[in-house]
């Protein structure tokens, strides 16, 4: 949690602080010479310049953040000090979700053990967060930012494929011997024609037919 120890003496002042804030162009870079161009020239207003960083109004330059420019719509500024004080001053609210005048001995209890401070400081911290209390709205919050829905997963369908045909299995059929027949045929020596018919009638007699 948190607990802020900015103070500012001139507490009965901050309504009238945040309201020429509220007011006035944002400035660039918020200084001690803006707060006077504001019109709050005392020296006691310097403090108003880390307990706006607590706040978060302002960076840790003296820049105004989103808050700084949201707190300016008048509409809104209330709620956004909740925000405010819910961040800086976390500690407290968990002794009391909305602090009242009643809670004021043990809010200061806890700046005192907190910050190790004296009895006077610790009463000057709870006097700021009571004055700043009173320019907020605590019974609202903040709504939380709209997170779309989550689109469901599409699955990818896949098609079971085809089986594939199986080949049919041809049973074994057994190798048939195959004979092969080498001939010779020797021929006489001569020139007699008819001879050589006489042979080869004979071959086509005996073996081709």
């Amino acid at each position: 949690m948190a607990l802020a120890s900015a103070y500012i003496q001139v507490y009965g002042k901050l309504p009238d602080v945040f309201g020429r804030i509220a007011e006035a162009q944002a400035p660039e870079k918020f200084t001690v010479q803006y707060l006077k161009d504001l019109g709050f020239a005392s020296t006691n207003f310097r403090a108003l310049i880390p307990l706006l960083k607590a706040l978060n109004f302002l960076t840790a330059e003296g820049e105004p953040t989103p808050r700084y420019h949201e707190y300016r719509n008048t509409a809104r500024s209330r709620q956004i000090m909740a925000d405010a004080l819910r961040e800086a001053y976390g500690d407290l609210f968990t002794i009391k979700a909305i602090p009242t005048e009643a809670d004021r001995p043990l809010i200061e209890g806890k700046f005192k053990s907190t910050h190790n401070v004296s009895p006077n400081v610790a009463k000057l911290m709870a006097s700021t967060f009571y004055a700043l209390l009173d320019l907020a709205d605590l019974s609202t919050e903040s709504p939380a930012p709209v997170v779309p829905p989550a689109k469901p997963a599409i699955e990818e369908v896949r098609q079971p494929k085809p089986e594939q045909p199986k080949p049919e299995q041809q049973p074994n059929e057994k190798a048939r011997p195959t004979l092969h027949y080498n001939i010779q045929i020797h021929l006489p020596a001569t020139k007699d024609v008819e001879v050589f018919n006489a042979i080869f009638k004979a071959l086509k007699e005996h073996l081709l037919d």
